[in-house]
């Protein structure tokens, strides 16, 4: 069984999802971590199985959650007083990471609604 380049553009965001599951994990100090574990779990079916519906969950929670933590990095960058350099580390990286899990949720969501349509 061969792995076609189109079919890992297809599993983009999936991929991109385990690895930013495995950097959190890292960051934890624990070696077991329940939650990473299970997000893990729950991608790895996905990339197995496909499922329309478990795609279409996780693309929607992806961004319902990233719109919140969104809201959660503005209230934090309210905190500061002034745009010293721990600011501007927060500005970049979180919104760089925000907006590709928002990339990430969209294209998945606009993958298996799409999936969808043509079953139909």
């Amino acid at each position: 069984m061969t792995i076609k380049r189109k079919d890992l553009i297809f599993l983009g965001p999936e991929i991109y999802l385990i690895g930013a599951t495995i950097y959190y994990w890292t960051l934890t100090a624990s070696t077991f971590n329940p939650v990473a574990i299970i997000l893990l779990l729950i991608l790895i079916y996905q990339v197995i199985y496909k499922t329309i519906v478990t795609g279409l969950i996780i693309a929607s929670l992806l961004i319902l959650l990233s719109f919140y933590m969104i809201l959660a990095l503005i209230s934090e960058l309210s905190e500061f007083t002034e745009a010293n350099e721990d600011y501007k580390k927060l500005l970049m990286f979180g919104t760089l990471f925000l907006g590709f899990n928002l990339i990430a949720g969209a294209i998945m969501l606009w993958k298996y609604l799409r999936v969808q349509m043509l079953k139909s």
